[in-house]
């Protein structure tokens, strides 16, 4: 959400101060952030805040689907059958943070989330109310990536806001997409600790002498921190994107080899309570969802994974057996839109008790913190000045996170088609990118917003229509395969001037059929079809995705957005889908 300089001023203005605040305060129920004092530990945790620095929308899927076992379990729950599982009021503040429920309506009524401004002020309060010395402040990654300030900065914007927010411990995702360089100078700037129990070099880097925390193992990043709260012993692992060079550009980290690592996480467990004597052990993790849910059943002596990646906002902890007794599992959301508590009441050697709240972080309700409002004005105003000019402004409302397609992804394989006369377009399922309600103008800043990495480079290609459905069938695999450990999280690859049919039941090389053009021809398999799109993992020499999408948008041309239809088969009453 575009914010221009006079609205970041008001951020520590009169007009902030909650006695002004119109909508919210008015319609929410009094005392949203009162919380019970707990326990003799508070841990705070945010993930994939994806740069967010001001507080904007963003808009929860209505299609999550879970299949097999994970049908109608959390996260694979949305819309009515969501509130009814976590007993949350339809129509409630609640029900617009977790869910896609009226969304239009309720963003009038209740306004924008998340900003780092209005996050500090949240973050303080809650530290404040355990005590600074009784607490602690842990970020699941994609904290560095997701707007065109962070990109153009390569990040150095977050570290800033990340150390004065009071983050102690991060993990990593998009992190790793500037290259090592980038990275381990930022890393010398941050004030935490980077953690990554599952990075490696490869073979080749550690015979060459390549940087390491641990040459001897090879271990890259130092995998786990112990912090002494009050008189138990904290101990935190971080987890970082498995599949870093599958799901990106291996040339961007070229050295290090990743995974789920099991076997090593459990070996550091272990040594963390027998020869640390840690008295509790977290897990920040960014698997994804599911991932962390198969993982607590197999590793023994987690007591809490804190985990992102999937942009799951669960309002409870999930609770999960193994060997050693019970793990739970939770998911903060994305965009700074969430903030989870937990409270933790620790004895010796083990948590007696635990309690966990994921709060919605609204804006209209929290006075912005001065300092961090002052540091975002400072970073942001010079770099977006040229961004700020009206590109053209939304016909509807445009948001990406569905697993299947979303608005924003169908203006951008339109404007894909457009600029490259290709007969079909592809864009990446990502996760991340902001929601745009229906007359708000658009900018440059706002594109970025949806399109803002490393490796934008378009591309046209000549692909066979077995090509095309072979790549659907790929991610579609990636996206529903039984095994949660063969999922990288993202969604669908969205399509435009193509339809087909998923089945996501069936087994990989199955699942796609009736594929055809936006003309109704079926798509012949030896046919070879122009296809544009972006984000390739192979190195492309094309124009930047965001500089075709501002023209195609500030073209004057009537412009329908629509593109891509896909029918799905045999997940009739799923709560995956919204009704």
């Amino acid at each position: 959400m575009t914010l221009r300089r006079r609205d970041i001023l008001k951020l520590t203005g009169a007009a902030a101060l909650s006695g002004s605040l119109p909508r919210l305060a008015r319609s929410a129920e009094p005392g949203v952030y009162d919380l019970e004092r707990f326990g003799n530990a508070r841990i705070l945790h945010i993930t994939d805040t994806h740069a967010q620095l001001l507080p904007g929308y963003f808009r929860e899927p209505s299609v999550n689907l879970g299949l097999g076992a994970m049908a109608g379990q959390p996260p694979h729950l949305v819309g009515r059958a969501f509130l009814d599982h976590f007993g949350i009021k339809p129509e409630s503040a609640d029900a617009y943070a977790f869910t896609s429920l009226e969304f239009e309506k309720s963003a009038a009524r209740f306004g924008r989330l998340g900003g780092f401004a209005h996050l500090k002020t949240l973050v303080d309060r809650f530290r404040n109310e355990a005590g600074a010395q009784n607490s602690m402040l842990l970020d699941g990654g994609d904290a560095w990536q997701g707007t065109g300030l962070a990109n153009a900065l390569r990040g150095a914007d977050m570290v800033e806001a990340c150390n004065l927010l009071g983050v102690e411990a991060m993990t990593g995702h998009w992190e790793f997409t500037y290259g090592e360089e980038t990275l381990r100078g930022n890393l010398e700037r941050f004030k935490g600790e980077f953690l990554a129990q599952n990075v490696f070099l490869t073979e080749e880097a550690a015979f060459n002498g390549a940087k390491a925390f641990d040459p001897a193992s090879g271990r890259v990043f130092k995998p786990a921190m112990i912090k002494q709260v009050g008189d138990y012993r904290v101990a935190v692992i971080g987890q970082a994107f498995p599949y870093v060079p599958i799901a990106h550009p291996k040339r961007l980290t070229p050295d290090w080899t990743f995974g789920i690592r099991e076997q090593e996480l459990q070996t550091l467990v272990d040594g963390l309570r027998s020869n640390d004597k840690a008295d509790v052990v977290l897990l920040l993790s960014h698997n994804g969802m599911d991932v962390d849910l198969k993982l607590a059943s197999r590793v023994r002596g987690l007591d809490v994974i804190l985990g992102g990646h999937t942009h799951d906002a669960i309002p409870r902890p999930i609770a999960v057996t193994n060997a050693s007794g019970k793990t739970l599992v939770t998911n903060a959301g994305a965009n700074g839109k969430f903030l989870g508590v937990l409270d933790l009441d620790l004895a010796k050697g083990r948590v007696q008790d635990a309690r966990y709240r994921l709060f919605p972080v609204f804006s209209e309700l929290l006075k912005p913190d001065a300092e961090m409002a002052a540091l975002i004005d400072k970073v942001h105003s010079p770099r977006v000045a040229a961004w700020s000019d009206k590109i053209t402004t939304a016909t509807r409302l445009l948001y990406r996170r569905d697993n299947f397609t979303g608005t924003v992804d169908q203006l951008i394989c339109a404007a894909l088609r457009r600029e490259f006369d290709a007969e079909i377009s592809l864009s990446p399922g990502f996760r991340w990118g902001a929601t745009f309600l229906p007359n708000q103008p658009l900018t440059m800043e706002d594109v970025l917003a949806e399109t803002a990495i490393t490796y934008p480079e378009t591309y046209v290609s000549r692909l066979t229509g077995s090509d095309i459905k072979n790549t659907l069938e790929d991610v579609c695999d990636n996206l529903f395969n039984p095994d949660p450990y063969y999922q990288q999280g993202g969604d669908m690859v969205r399509v435009g001037g193509l339809s087909y049919t998923c089945t996501p039941s069936e087994k990989v090389g199955r699942r796609i059929s009736d594929l055809k053009l936006d003309n109704g021809r079926a798509i012949e398999p030896s046919k070879r079809y122009k296809v544009a799109g972006w984000a390739a993992i192979n190195a492309q020499q094309g124009l930047p995705v965001w500089e075709v999408v501002a023209k195609q948008l500030g073209a004057g041309k009537p412009f329908n957005p629509l593109a891509g239809n896909v029918a799905l088969r045999g997940v009739t009453g799923n709560p995956g889908i919204a009704e």
